[in-house]
């Protein structure tokens, strides 16, 4: 008998399992520069003796960590 719930649509494919390129290492490395620049950037905030550069230049870092982090996770979506 026919399952009449299953309509005209083909015999099922199982999805590929996404390809393993060796990034597994890239997103914990990311987070963890992430942290230890917005630490520095508290840091070097609250120190007023430092030059503002300094401050400047963890603040980039951070942000570009951050932005990394996004581009990575739309790139190679969530791992399972």
């Amino acid at each position: 008998m026919t399952d009449p719930y299953r309509g005209f649509a083909g015999p099922e494919t199982p999805r590929p399992e996404p390809a393993r390129d060796g990034t597994g290492f890239v997103r914990p490395v990311l987070w963890l520069l992430l942290v230890v620049f917005a630490v520095a950037n508290i840091v070097t905030s609250s120190i007023g003796g430092l030059s503002v550069f300094v401050g400047i230049g963890c603040g980039l870092a951070t942000l570009a960590c951050a932005v990394a982090l996004v581009v990575h996770h739309r790139r190679h979506g969530r791992r399972s």
